[in-house]
């Protein structure tokens, strides 16, 4: 069964798009289909994903407003996941999005129209904006679950109720089987007192499940989008590429659940 999951947290520097293409290579080494969307206007998946956003014509915006056929925009990569890429046009999408009947589904009707032609993969990966504005509603209504990668700092806490409350919203009226999935630590230093308390509230904070393990912070994860790569290609045994394999295992077997 295909498995939509939106990688959502409104505020920016927490890790999202690096969750988003790690575990989606990490997910292609065990074997699955995967297809990663790329819905923030910055375009940072798709950059760092080695494809520049200035040399596309078309992309996920096209798909999104202008009724173009998914599968023409969608691009195979080098860590063996297809991206459906996205530009600065899509910055434009929240407004002309606004304006239609049925803008929550939008996303959900691409996803639909790629399964109906044959394009079923075994995940898709959202990569959510940092905003919780259409796209970033699009999405929710689109997927089944919801992971929110959260940094293990005090202040990352401010926020993550707003975001539970849209999706409170999402299941109450465009999307009933919507599910958190949990959160996700990101940027964790165990060497701190404040890290390790941080990471031991979060669960009590929110009543959510934390995935495990904590992806630790390091250096390696900055290194990486500028080869055009994850980390599991540029850094296959670091630290953090083995937290993000293990954080993809159990996301497999969370999928095996449900």
């Amino acid at each position: 069964m295909s498995i939509t999951l939106a990688v959502a947290n409104q505020k920016g520097g927490v890790a999202k798009t690096t969750s988003v293409a790690s575990i989606g290579a990490a997910l292609a080494e065990l074997g699955h289909s995967v297809l990663l969307v790329d819905l923030d206007p910055q375009a940072c998946l798709t950059f760092s994903l080695g494809i520049d956003p200035e040399d596309l014509e078309l992309s996920v915006h096209h798909v999104l407003t202008k009724g173009l056929d998914p599968a023409e925009v969608i691009v195979a990569t080098d860590d063996g996941v297809d991206l459906m890429p996205a530009t600065i046009e899509l910055a434009r999408a929240e407004a002309e999005l606004l304006t239609r009947t049925g803008r929550e589904q939008a996303l959900r009707a691409v996803l639909d129209d790629l399964r109906t032609g044959g394009r079923d993969y075994d995940w898709v990966l959202l990569d959510c904006p940092p905003s919780l504005g259409v796209l970033t509603v699009a999405a929710l209504t689109a997927a089944d679950g919801v992971l929110i990668p959260l940094q293990c700092e005090t202040l990352s806490h401010r926020g993550v109720g707003q975001l539970l409350d849209t999706v409170h919203d999402v299941r109450r009226f465009t999307n009933r089987s919507l599910e958190v999935w949990g959160v996700l630590p990101t940027l964790y230093d165990g060497r701190t007192n404040h890290a390790r308390t941080v990471l031991e509230t979060i669960s009590e904070t929110y009543d959510l499940e934390v995935v495990e393990p904590p992806i630790p912070k390091t250096i390696k994860f900055a290194e990486a989008p500028a080869e055009g790569r994850s980390i599991l290609r540029t850094s296959r045994s670091s630290k953090g590429a083995k937290a993000y394999r293990e954080v993809a295992e159990a996301l497999v077997r969370r999928g095996k659940r449900r």
